[in-house]
């Protein structure tokens, strides 16, 4: 039933599986800042964990024993996981800034909410590059604390991303070139005009932020602890779990935080006592995670970074989250468009009664990729893809551009979500 597509498939062996979280790997991602970021995100108006779906037809037509699928399409009504990050970055900025300013203690997200120190959020300008979802993040943070938000978007980006980014107020720049361009652009105009650049991605002499970008991403994997199944007071841990690419941030966020709270991977399945195995999937135009662990340090990719998978559009890893990953990332995969297509489609109809879900192009990479190894000779039993293999995608956002989703999927987003309220009321 699955298709097959050309994979390239890479196994770190600078991963050691026996390791622990190291504690200079803490002054990146720990758990201590994943407390610090929920007890402020939590505060914030429409917080509510997003869903854990299990998906136990697409499992068997994996041939595998258990799915578990992170729904991020409903983040404060954002679509997209990226909610958790842009915005608490600009929250630690803002609070910095002020307290700076005041020569006093950084104020709290309640404070900036409630308006206090409005005059010098509204003196602050944060700007960032973005393939649609983290700019609408930083763009809605900088809303609502009362900032102002300028995004720049490269050529490519859609002009539905481009207004739903709008919408909360920021100015949007279109710049010629790729991602990587408008990172670059980016940077240069902050520092002539005096902006605070809050970036997801990580380069020389830029670390802080986009590591509070990630420390917002690890409450969605903290939820997902929080969620699985147990059995006999015991938590159903994944054996694997798939995360998409991108600039690695997401990835490296999952991966720190199952890491630091479960430990080291066991070493044999099915009951893993700490970490699942992690496969980190990127499109084949853009894989500069794949690049960097095949030559040992973070390398461009050579390609063009035109995929349909728009929010892992990236040429270039960023640095913090490559020293997660590098470390403890097990296995790199690569795939085509056409499996994202593929996982897209699966989800929204519902395979073998599963419940229906809306996932967007790059939403579903980590999907995409499970099923594409699961249906190859070799990938399949090299990453122990079997009947007893239980495994965590993220599907880290919804129909971001929804005229996009509906020509892929043949049927909107909208007509989706009511099947699955159908499926609900059953």
């Amino acid at each position: 039933m699955l298709q097959t597509f050309a994979l390239k498939l890479h196994h770190n062996r600078r991963a050691d599986p026996a390791a622990g979280y190291g504690s200079d790997l803490q002054s990146i991602l720990s758990l201590k800042g994943h407390a610090a970021a929920l007890r402020e995100v939590s505060a914030w108006p429409g917080y509510a964990p997003t869903p854990l779906i299990e998906l136990p037809g697409l499992a068997r037509a994996a041939g595998i024993g258990r799915l578990w699928y992170k729904d991020e399409a409903t983040r404060f009504g954002l679509g997209s996981f990226k909610a958790l990050g842009g915005a608490y970055a600009v929250y630690r900025l803002l609070a910095a800034e002020i307290a700076r300013r005041r020569r006093g203690a950084p104020p709290s997200s309640a404070d900036l909410l409630a308006g206090r120190h409005r005059d010098i959020a509204a003196d602050i300008t944060v700007a960032t590059a973005t393939d649609g979802n983290h700019g609408r993040s930083v763009a809605w943070g900088a809303q609502l604390f009362g900032a102002r938000a300028v995004i720049y978007i490269h050529a490519t980006v859609s002009e539905g991303r481009r207004a739903a980014i709008a919408r909360y107020g920021a100015e949007v720049v279109r710049v010629a070139g790729n991602y990587d361009d408008s990172v670059h652009q980016v940077a240069a105009d902050a520092a002539r005009h005096g902006w605070f650049v809050v970036s997801d991605t990580s380069y020389p002499g830029y670390r802080d932020i986009p590591c509070q970008v990630m420390q917002g991403y690890s409450i969605m994997a903290g939820e997902v602890i929080d969620q699985l199944p147990t059995s006999a007071g015991q938590t159903t841990r994944p054996t694997h779990a798939f995360i998409q690419g991108g600039v690695g941030g997401l990835a490296a966020a999952v991966l720190a935080q199952l890491w630091e709270s479960w430990g080291p991977r066991a070493p044999a399945l099915p009951d893993p006592g700490g970490r699942p195995r992690t496969v980190a999937v990127e499109p084949e135009r853009a894989d500069c995670l794949y690049q960097s662990a095949l030559h040992g340090q973070p390398t461009k990719s050579p390609g063009d970074l035109d995929t349909l998978m728009a929010g892992l559009a990236a040429g270039e890893v960023s640095l913090a989250a490559w020293d997660v990953l590098d470390r403890g990332c097990d296995d790199f995969l690569v795939i085509p468009d056409a499996a994202a297509v593929q996982a897209m489609r699966l989800l929204a109809e519902g395979l073998g009664g599963d419940r229906p879900v809306v996932g967007g192009e790059a939403g579903v990479g980590g999907l995409a990729g499970l099923l594409a190894a699961a249906a190859d000779r070799e990938a399949r039993p090299a990453l122990g893809l079997d009947e007893t293999a239980r495994v965590l995608v993220i599907g880290s956002e919804g129909d971001t551009d929804a005229e996009l989703y509906g020509r892929i999927v043949g049927r909107t987003g909208d007509a989706v979500r009511a099947a699955a309220a159908n499926w609900l009321a059953r």
